[in-house]
């Protein structure tokens, strides 16, 4: 079973979801987030669900979607999973992710 490993840049994102959802109703930001987080244990015992994300399929990236988000992430060693990103589906992906992890 593996381990789920956010990174900053991920949690950041979560707190701008939960900041967004907030100016509306705090206790339903809170609710989503968890229940956005909650969404990616089912990586630990099964890493490789998520499907190559088309724009990246070079890098090796997987995704997961929930509601309108993209759960970015990627499976390290065997079974390790790293939460690369969270971003809204109307966003333009490529641009975003490119720009936030400097890839070429």
């Amino acid at each position: 079973m593996g381990k789920i490993k956010w990174t900053e840049k991920a949690s950041i994102h979560l707190q701008t979801i939960h900041e967004y959802i907030a100016r509306d109703s705090k206790t339903y930001a809170t609710r989503f987030v968890r229940s956005l987080i909650k969404a990616t244990t089912k990586l630990e015992t099964m890493p490789r669900i998520g499907r190559i994300v088309p724009e990246l399929e070079n890098y090796g990236f997987r995704e997961v979607i929930y509601y309108n988000y993209r759960i970015v992430y990627r499976v390290r060693g065997d079974e390790d999973i790293e939460i690369l990103a969270v971003l809204h589906a109307a966003r333009n992906f490529k641009k975003a992710f490119y720009e936030e992890w400097e890839l070429k």
